[in-house]
């Protein structure tokens, strides 16, 4: 044995780092029953879809749900009822609710390389519904309270009603979207293990996350940077885990379908609800 393998054979028994640790991933403390996860996403996907400008469009949504489906063949990806969804928006960006559905905005499909990196975005934010962290951050913050809300909430009021009387809603800063950096390092691990289980090159997902962090934070990517906080050199954790993965040879692209769904969504007209973003002027001197 060689001794960097010895070495994480230590690290594997005293849990001395980050991906060590990561072997048996389980869902952290948490309120909510598996059913009231998948409960809240869908009257959260219902605001989504009245609030934002979800495409309708059956060949965008076709091939995301290919990918989705291939992707939830992994038993890393549990047995949730998964849906997927594009956003018509500018900006780089992509986030999952409890229970099972998700969205992505149309500017992270045609930001991607290759097929791969798009499904490892997928793959993340796959992850974060199969380790249910969109709850569990919920449970933390409103440790006090939240029983008896979900409690009222099961004599016939409405999950996420229940939450928004205590603040929590979905959106920008949503403490259901807003994640960790150890839940970010966790999405990233379960993303791998899910793409490697499917064929995917599980590289592609850490590629496409540094590519983004070399714009900075630009107004396209601003979001998804708040939203996904760097956990510390993707890259290379994801390539040292692969080592330890069953070898087998990965593909960038398994469908076939990406640049030509990137051509059509680049001339795709913006929904009826699609309201641009309110420009920001600069603030005076001295604010």
């Amino acid at each position: 044995m060689r001794p960097k393998r010895i070495w994480l054979a230590v690290l594997l028994v005293g849990g001395g780092t980050l991906f060590a640790q990561l072997k048996e991933l389980k869902p952290g403390f948490n309120f909510f029953s598996t059913q009231q996860d998948i409960q809240l996403g869908q009257e959260a996907k219902a605001q989504v879809e009245k609030t934002m400008p979800v495409i309708q469009d059956r060949r965008i949504t076709d091939y995301l749900t290919l990918i989705g489906q291939k992707l939830a063949q992994s038993p890393h990806a549990g047995k949730w009822p998964f849906t997927f969804n594009a956003i018509y928006d500018k900006s780089i960006n992509a986030f999952a609710l409890p229970g099972g559905p998700m969205f992505i905005n149309t500017a992270t499909i045609t930001a991607a390389d290759n097929e791969a990196q798009l499904a490892g975005v997928m793959a993340h934010e796959m992850s974060h519904i199969v380790l249910r962290h969109g709850t569990h951050q919920a449970s933390k913050a409103q440790f006090i309270q939240l029983p008896a809300a979900i409690a009222g909430a099961a004599l016939g009021n409405g999950i996420l009603g229940a939450l928004g009387r205590l603040g929590i809603n979905i959106g920008a800063n949503s403490v259901l979207l807003k994640y960790s950096r150890d839940a970010e390092a966790q999405a990233d691990y379960n993303g791998a293990e899910i793409m490697a289980d499917v064929g995917y090159n599980p590289i592609e997902m850490a590629r496409f996350f540094e590519k983004l962090e070399s714009k900075g934070s630009r107004g396209e990517i601003a979001q998804f940077m708040s939203d996904h906080p760097n956990p510390g050199n993707r890259v290379k954790a994801v390539e040292e885990e692969i080592q330890y993965m069953p070898k087998k040879t990965y593909r960038d692209d398994i469908t076939g379908k990406l640049q030509g769904i990137q051509g059509y969504v680049q001339h795709l007209k913006p929904p009826k609800n699609y309201k641009p973003p309110a420009q920001t002027q600069n603030p005076p001197p001295g604010a």
